[in-house]
């Protein structure tokens, strides 16, 4: 296997004869220091054994020459066959067996082994190809990168394509001119009862859909509405379904994580790899694992599961609220593996609480109330829209109330951008009754420009654009981070100068790396590939021609692009040179103008307006060497106080302790006091404040 937790829960399930090893991940890749490519043959690749794993291999050839039989069960997807093909060539297995755990459980365990077959070459030939064409274009234009804009950069086949979605916003953004609009809507109640207060809105005028751009129409329309006569003129009642969401996929689990519980997409994936490898839940269960494989594009689940599903919710909710729905697969999914998903649905979040630590138990219960949600009925509601008459113009107002709750009873999606909130119950309404009017509301408002994405809002992008695959969206989003390419303000993406930079030369000399349509195509190049049904000798050599004459032609045009420090005001305390504001992978910092010879470098600071509990300095907002926000003292080294939540001016007035704002779910701010969490300080929080906004705590 290839991780030594899998092997070691794994030993548990099988028979003493069993020996179970660990090749903990890779055995062999290409070299590090050259191209390891030999484009003159074929593109055959030069694979070395990966350094430090020396001691891993020499005990995995002792360990085969005294099995009967070798299984490789190495993770269930093309990266996983290509290890246990590079196993099987490194430890010269002559019959070598390749068997596939879609979950770490004894029963999978034991079927696994009874339905053993050999290495399956298409897919390990998939993964060749996807290594080689990451390493053609990493290798060949990153050293035109350090020649043409400055050394350490560079280009990746795929983050390249993620890095240009970013910019390409951030020009959207930069471009857009805001519109100005109007909105208006007014207090009704049926005649004779202004207790049945109820809020329309306007949207007609003559029958035709109304806009109002500027304060002087609506003003004007206020004026014609004065004193008009209000009445019901439709009335439509009909019942909405909502139906269950599919089970998650490894991309609706990174967004609904991310959006949910605040989880990075490499934290949301770490968390998911234990639970699939097992946890210890101690007396007979021992170690087991709670999760599918979390590795997947498909929404599919097996039918054992489903009828396990439909027992459990019909005796924990009642027949009505089971559906047992089958979700269609997306198209160009690779259907590979079942939808994430727990490995026994009577394990509930419960049962585990007081064994996993907080964030396991917080994505463990994702999965599984989403799992369970999946196969539940959907939720009905009664809908009523009411059209309302006042002179010539045309009010709407929409209630709905929940007549079954179906899959709700279990879990409710998140969404990335907030939705246009429902009205509740209406009052009872008659068509052609008469209506009191209360007041007349007049609001301005601007078109906003499209937002910049987030970790979650960037993985269904690369998903919808058919960029990358499930077991890639995590390695993306951190190596744009890694280079430097991007950054995080407020959770949400921003390109550096240098991303700018890299990406404008990339769109002008390489245009199809950087193209969507063209990487898009390449994956579903290599899906063939693993299915079969393309030579990946001919998919690299269709690549390779014309990428190698667009390196050519850039390598003869190309000028050297200057990326400009900001000038300051500040003298170097070391060297008496001018400092400058550089970007680096965490951000601008303020540098000396005399580098190499001089690294005198300091980060740029927020001040918080909190004052440090320790020595009386300023608290300031930073950012951590994984590029996470934290706060700490000003005087820092010598003093290390740190706070991964917000400190706020005000201290406890309880105790006298500092007190930090914790961002929560739904927007809320939790005020706490550090010294003891039960001590009230809800009256710090200030009104109509926009505390709503902070960064969350780190986990």
């Amino acid at each position: 296997m290839e991780s030594p937790t899998k092997a070691r829960t794994n030993k548990k399930f099988l028979p003493a004869r069993y020996v179970v090893k660990a090749s903990v991940g890779h055995v062999r890749d290409l070299p590090k220091s050259t191209l390891g490519v030999d484009v003159e043959h074929d593109f055959t690749p030069k694979y070395l054994t990966i350094k430090g794993k020396g001691d891993i291999i020499k005990e995995l050839k002792s360990a085969v020459k005294s099995a009967d039989q070798v299984y490789l069960a190495t993770d269930p997807d093309r990266e996983g066959e290509a290890i246990a093909w590079h196993l099987a060539e490194l430890l010269k297995l002559e019959d070598p067996r390749r068997i596939e755990l879609h979950e770490i459980t004894k029963e999978a365990a034991l079927d696994a082994i009874k339905h053993a077959h050999g290495i399956d070459m298409d897919r390990v030939n998939a993964q060749q190809a996807r290594r080689i064409l990451d390493r053609l274009v990493g290798y060949k234009i990153s050293p035109l990168l350090w020649a043409k804009v400055r050394g350490g950069l560079s280009a990746g086949r795929v983050q390249s394509v993620a890095v240009r979605l970013i910019v390409d916003r951030e020009h959207e953004i930069r471009a857009f001119v805001p519109k100005e609009y109007w909105t208006i809507s007014a207090q009704f109640s049926p005649q004779g009862r202004p207790e049945d207060l109820f809020t329309a809105d306007l949207v007609a005028h003559r029958g035709e859909k109304l806009e109002i751009g500027s304060k002087e129409r609506a003003d004007a329309i206020a004026a014609d509405l004065e004193g008009a006569a209000a009445a019901v003129r439709g009335i439509k009642r009909r019942e909405v379904r909502r139906n269950a969401p599919a089970p998650f996929t490894t991309s609706t689990l990174q967004q609904e994580a991310s959006r949910r519980l605040r989880l990075r997409v490499r934290r949301t994936m770490q968390i998911a790899q234990a639970l699939y490898e097992g946890i210890d839940l101690g007396g007979k269960q021992g170690t087991v694992g709670l999760i599918t494989y979390m590795r997947t594009d498909s929404t599919r689940i097996a039918d054992q599961a489903r009828d396990a599903a439909r027992e459990f919710i019909v005796g924990q909710y009642g027949e009505p609220f089971h559906a047992g729905r089958i979700h269609r697969v997306r198209e160009g999914a690779q259907d590979a593996h079942e939808a994430i998903r727990p490995t026994s649905v009577l394990r509930a979040p419960a049962q585990v609480a007081g064994i996993l630590k907080r964030d396991e138990l917080r994505l463990y219960t994702l999965i599984w109330e989403r799992f369970v949600a999946s196969q539940m009925s959907a939720a009905v509601f009664d809908q009523t829209t009411v059209e309302i008459a006042a002179a010539e113009y045309g009010f709407r107002v929409t209630g709905t109330v929940m007549k079954f709750p179906g899959f709700t009873r279990v879990y409710e999606e998140s969404r990335e951008e907030p939705q246009q909130k429902e009205r509740a119950r209406l009052p009872q309404l008659g068509e052609g009754g008469p209506l009191d009017r209360h007041s007349l509301e007049r609001k301005q408002h601007f078109t906003e420009p499209p937002p910049r994405y987030t970790e979650a809002s960037l993985v269904h992008a690369l998903e919808e654009n058919g960029i990358g695959r499930p077991s890639t969206y995590s390695t993306i989003v951190e190596t744009i981070q890694a280079r430097g390419y991007v950054i995080q303000e407020d959770r949400r993406f921003a390109p550096t100068e240098i991303g700018e930079a890299v990406n404008g030369l990339l769109v002008e000399h390489f245009p199809k790396i950087v193209n969507l349509a063209f990487t898009a195509e390449m994956e579903g190049d290599l899906d063939r590939v693993a299915e079969g049904g393309e030579d990946w000798h001919a998919l690299l050599r269709t690549f390779y021609g014309p990428f190698s004459t667009e390196l050519a032609e850039a390598e003869r045009k190309l000028p050297r692009l200057e990326v400009r420090d900001e000038p300051t005001d500040e003298i170097c305390p070391n060297c008496s040179r001018p400092m400058v504001i550089k970007m680096g992978r965490f951000g601008k910092f303020i540098s000396c103008t005399g580098y190499p010879q001089c690294k005198t470098t300091r980060p740029i600071v927020k001040d918080t307006g909190a004052t440090c509990p320790k020595d009386g300095g300023a608290v300031v907002e930073r950012r951590s060497r994984r590029g996470r926000t934290f706060y700490g003292c000003a005087n820092y080294p010598k003093c290390d106080f740190v706070s991964w939540d917000r400190v706020i001016a005000q201290a406890c007035p309880v105790c006298g302790s500092y007190v930090t704002a914790k961002a929560r779910r739904g927007g809320n701010v939790r005020y706490e006091c550090a010294a003891d969490r039960e001590h009230d300080v809800s009256a710090l929080a200030p009104a109509g404040s926009d505390e709503a906004a902070l960064e969350p705590a780190a986990t």
